[in-house]
C-alpha cells in the first residue's frame, strides 16, 4: 500500500516525540545535536505536510496541541515497530554473516575445498573474526548450478569448461584431466599417440551426464574433431571420481580423470597417463553465485578472496641439503 504524502518520515516523528518529552524546542535541539532553528523548521515542515498544527509555542516552552498529542501517540507506536524492524534486520544480517552455505562439484569438494576451508578459518581467527558456520554439499556441476540458482547455496564451485550464463562467476584456479589406463593396457605400450577420434570411439569409464568432467571431455573432443563428434557409449558410468579411479584400476576401461585424483597412482606406477596431443584437457575452476558482479558480502566474498590469495602465493624453493 502506497502512503500518502501527508505521512512524515521517521526522523520527523522522532523530533516531534522529543519536543513532547522535553517540552522545549531548545532542549529538543540539544538532545538531537542540532540548532533550535533546525528543530523549529522541522516542526513547521511537518505541520505543512500534515495540514495540522502540532506544537503550541509560548514564552514558557512548547507543548503539543491536542491534534499533535494524538499524532505523537501514533508516532510512538510507529517508532516502536520501526525499532523492532531495525533490530530484526541487524539480527538477520548477523545470522547471515555467521553462516555460509557452499555447494561444490565433487572434484573441488573432495580435493581442494577442505584445505581451502582450513586455511580460511585459520586466517579468520588470526583477524579475530568469529567462526562461521559452514555447510558443504557435494554434487555434480549441474547440481551446483541448480543449488545456487534456487538460493539453496550462497556460493558454488564448479569445473565446467564454460560459465553458466544465468549466474555470476570468477575463475579461482585451474585443473587438468588426464586419460589413464592400467599399466598392462594396450595403449600403455603403443609407440604412436592415441588420437582424439580413437578416444571418442572407445567406451570409457565415464562420469554421469551433468558432471564437469564429462562436459570438459566432450568440449575438448568437439573442439578437436568438430561439432558432429559422436562419443561411444560408456563402458561404465559412475557418479564419483573415486569410483572412476577404482574402475580403471580394476581394468574396466580407460577414463579421463582429474589429475588431482590420480597423481599418487601415476607416481607409483599403478596407472599410466596416455597423452592425447590433439586434446586440450585443461579446465578452469570457478566460483559461482547469484546477484551482483561481486560475491555476496560477508563470508562468501571473504572465502573467494582468500582462495584467490592462495593461488597468488609464491611456492618457496626447495631447501638445499647440507652435508
Amino acid at each position: 500500500m502506497a502512503l500518502s504524502a501527508r505521512v512524515p518520515d521517521l526522523d520527523a516523528l522522532e523530533v516531534l516525540l522529543t519536543v513532547a518529552r522535553t517540552g522545549s524546542l531548545g532542549r529538543a535541539a540539544q538532545e538531537a545535536g542540532v540548532s533550535q532553528q533546525a528543530v523549529s523548521a522541522r516542526i513547521r515542515a511537518m505541520e505543512a505536510q500534515t495540514g495540522v498544527t502540532l506544537v503550541q509555542r509560548t514564552t514558557r516552552g512548547s507543548t503539543l496541541t491536542a491534534e499533535g498529542a494524538v499524532i505523537a501517540q501514533w508516532a510512538a507506536r510507529v517508532l516502536d515497530v520501526a525499532g523492532e524492524l531495525d533490530a530484526e534486520i541487524a539480527a538477520l544480517r548477523k545470522d547471515l554473516r555467521g553462516r555460509l552455505r557452499l555447494c561444490a562439484s565433487l572434484t573441488i569438494a573432495e580435493r581442494l575445498l577442505p584445505a581451502w576451508l582450513v586455511s580460511y578459518r585459520a586466517a579468520a581467527r588470526r583477524r579475530g573474526n568469529e567462526d562461521v558456520e559452514i555447510t558443504l554439499t557435494a554434487v555434480n556441476t549441474d547440481g551446483v548450478i541448480t543449488h545456487v540458482t534456487d538460493g539453496d547455496a550462497d556460493l558454488g564451485f564448479i569445473e565446467s569448461p564454460s560459465a553458466p550464463r544465468s549466474l555470476r562467476s570468477r575463475v579461482i584456479g585451474h585443473d587438468r584431466l588426464v586419460v589413464v589406463v592400467p599399466p598392462g593396457h594396450p595403449w600403455s605400450r603403443r609407440q604412436r599417440p592415441v588420437s582424439a577420434a580413437e578416444l571418442a570411439a572407445t567406451p570409457l569409464v565415464s562420469r554421469e551426464g551433468g558432471s564437469g568432467t564429462a562436459q570438459t571431455l566432450t568440449a575438448a573432443l568437439t573442439a578437436s574433431i568438430g561439432a558432429d563428434v559422436v562419443q561411444a557409449p560408456p563402458a561404465l558410468s559412475v557418479s564419483t571420481t573415486a569410483a572412476a579411479r577404482a574402475a580403471v584400476l580394476a581394468g574396466a576401461a580407460p577414463a579421463a580423470i582429474t589429475a588431482l585424483a590420480v597423481a599418487d597412482d601415476l607416481a607409483a606406477g599403478r596407472l599410466t597417463e596416455i597423452e592425447i596431443p590433439e586434446l586440450d584437457l585443461d579446465r578452469p575452476l570457478r566460483a559461482i553465485w547469484n546477484g551482483s558482479a561481486n560475491p555476496p558480502a560477508g563470508p562468501a566474498r571473504d572465502l573467494v578472496a582468500h582462495i584467490l590469495s592462495l593461488q597468488r602465493r609464491p611456492v618457496p624453493p626447495p631447501r638445499s641439503r647440507t652435508s
